[in-house]
This record gives structure tokens, sequence and C-alpha cells, in this order.
């Protein structure tokens, strides 16, 4: 799984470094979710020091992955889903609830602000 997740790594990088300056979206800083520092401890050995290496990377494109694609939803569909969804970001709290028209059309400006000063 090393080369598709380094792929996605990639691929979300690029995406987020051209889109995000072009729609004035802030970017999402890699370092704050791929963190990859348990396999220092002293007290692993070779194979769980690998592994911990491995999930810290993995995990972290994934979770860094997860908050590009919840910022892009953000700006272009902050709208929830009719049915109910298992696992939604911390950003889906806040979008607008399905079928609301109205208010979708007064907040979608207000989400895509917001999107300007994100950390």
């Amino acid at each position: 799984m090393v080369i598709p997740i380094a792929f996605m790594d990639l691929t979300v990088t690029t995406y987020q470094n051209v889109c995000f300056r072009l729609y004035g979206i802030s970017l999402v800083k890699r370092s704050k979710y791929v963190v990859m520092d348990r396999h220092e401890l002293a007290y692993l050995n070779g194979i769980e020091k690998f592994n911990c290496l491995y999930r810290g990377y993995g995990n972290g494109v994934i979770f860094y992955t997860r908050e590009i694609i919840a910022r892009t939803e953000q700006y272009w569909c902050p709208i929830k889903h009719a049915r109910r969804v298992v696992g939604t970001h911390r950003r889906y709290a806040n979008f607008d609830a399905c079928g609301d028209a109205e208010g979708d059309q007064t907040k979608r400006l207000e989400f895509r602000e917001s999107l300007k000063d994100t950390d």
C-alpha cells in the first residue's frame, strides 16, 4: 500500500496547491497530519518501528486528504445528505440541511469566505 498512499499524497498535495490557490482556500498544512515519530521509541523492535513509521505515514496521509476533501466540499457543496452519514468530517455539522434552498444560497458565500482563514 505504500505506492498507492504515496500517489494519493502527491496528487492531493498537487490538487490543493493548484485549486486552493485559485479559489482562495487556505492550504492544509501537511505537517499537522503526517506525523512520523513513534518509530524513534527505543523499546520497539525493528518490525514494530517499521510498522509505526508506515502507519504514521498512511494514517497521516488519509487524515490530510480528508481535510483537503472536507474543505473542497465546504467550498462547493456545504449541504448535508438527506440520509444519515456515518463518519462525517468535523466541518459537516455546520453544513446546511438538505433541501434548504434559501439557506444554501445565503450561507454559501459565508462558508467560502471562512475557508480563507482556516488553520
